[in-house]
């Protein structure tokens, strides 16, 4: 079984930036692809970031692309999500996400989940 355990969230102001990480632990991370959905309030949840196994490709959901970030060490069984300029509809609770799957797209249905973060970003 795989734990996933994310931190970095908070309260930033717009045009801020904040960087999410989420520590893995349980099995060989680099078997598992990595990724990051978010569920703004009262609204459905929504691929934000995904990243194969060995780090060498990323994919972004459009609202983030240009803004955000990902990378992984797997040295440290940890991916990071670098996020920049940052805006108010980004605020949700973000989740990380892992598949035994090579990759993770938008559309994948992950196989472990941490217990998300909370990011709020102010006007």
């Amino acid at each position: 079984q795989v734990q996933l355990v994310e931190s970095g969230g908070g309260l930033v102001q717009a045009g801020g930036s904040l960087r999410l990480s989420c520590a893995a632990s349980g099995r060989t991370f680099s078997s598992y692809a990595m990724g990051w959905f978010r569920q703004p309030p009262g609204k459905e949840r929504e691929f934000v970031a995904g990243i194969t196994r060995g780090g060498g490709m990323t994919m972004y959901g459009d609202s983030v692309k240009g803004r955000f970030a990902l990378s992984r060490a797997n040295d440290r069984n940890t991916v990071y999500l670098q996020m920049n300029s940052l805006k108010p509809e980004d605020t949700a609770v973000y989740y990380c996400a892992g598949t035994n799957r090579e990759l993770f797209l938008s559309t994948t249905t992950p196989d472990y989940w941490g217990q998300g973060t909370q990011v709020t970003v102010s006007s």
